[in-house]
């Protein structure tokens, strides 16, 4: 390769990714990064958990999926690869499990191959694109090689959509991913709410937009519109921690400002 196909890994500038690495107390994170996640705790220090709570519920809904039997799983805004990945968690219960992963943050695609060690049986890829250019993320031959678009597909956002605003149109988005999607398909979404904490997720929000990455909390009904057409599973939309939680989480000690998230998973009729 030549110099001109060098990837830029904007290390100089925070990137939301790598801040929610360093939230799990991951490794792959950088200066400007890491004073911007600084930022972000002391606006919301539930910060820390409220990362760690979600993550738990992405493990437990691709489990839930994947017990009942979703074979194809498709990951928007992965993030950077922090065991157990979400093929990890399939292909424990389905070996033959099929999954790829997409995220636009260049150090994504540098560390992409920790999100390709697929069991021998199933098959994992990345392909680099932006959810809010649905359309080109949908054709990537990453995914379309991978995939079976006859066949149902989980389709998780988590910890993403609430980086989307209005403005990019982000219910139209959701839209373009479920019309793509067969009947049986799947879509889990883990999104951050301001009706738990209004103050400390206004600080948030405010903080994550002056390191340059605007976001937009969304109420219960907001993030339920995502669904819409959709028949949502058991126990519906929840917080977090709610979310058929395991008996070894303690949800019990979970409090709704930690947790400063609704979840859902819903089945395409």
């Amino acid at each position: 390769m030549g110099d001109n196909s060098a990837v830029d890994l904007e290390l100089d500038r925070a990137h939301s990714a790598r801040m929610y690495d360093y939230y799990l107390g991951g490794t792959t994170n950088f200066p400007a990064d890491r004073e911007a996640a600084a930022r972000a705790m002391t606006a919301f220090p539930s910060i820390l958990a409220t990362a760690r709570i979600n993550r738990r519920f992405m493990n437990r809904s691709v489990r839930f999926l994947a017990r009942n039997g979703m074979r194809q799983f498709l990951d928007i805004g992965t993030g950077i690869p922090t065991s157990p990945n979400v093929h990890e968690v399939a292909q424990r219960e389905d070996p033959t499990a099929h999954v790829v992963y997409t995220d636009n943050d260049p150090i994504v695609l540098a560390h992409a191959r920790a999100l390709l060690h697929s069991h021998p049986a199933g098959r994992t890829a990345y392909a680099h694109a932006d959810v809010t250019s649905p359309q080109a993320l949908l054709a990537a031959e990453e995914i379309r090689s991978t995939l079976d678009f006859t066949q149902p597909i989980a389709l998780s956002l988590n910890a993403l959509l609430h980086f989307v605003t209005d403005e990019h149109g982000a219910h139209d988005i959701v839209e373009i991913l479920k019309d793509a999607l067969p009947s049986g398909s799947t879509l889990a979404i883990a999104h951050v709410t301001a009706e738990f904490d209004p103050e400390g997720i206004a600080r948030l929000t405010a903080a994550y937009r002056a390191s340059g990455n605007p976001g937009q909390a969304r109420t219960r009904e907001e993030i339920a519109r995502f669904f819409s057409g959709w028949e949502l599973l058991d126990p519906g939309i929840t917080p977090s921690h709610e979310w058929r939680p395991d008996p070894d989480e303690h949800a019990e000690n979970v409090t709704l400002k930690e947790a400063a998230c609704y979840v859902g998973v819903a089945r395409k009729p």
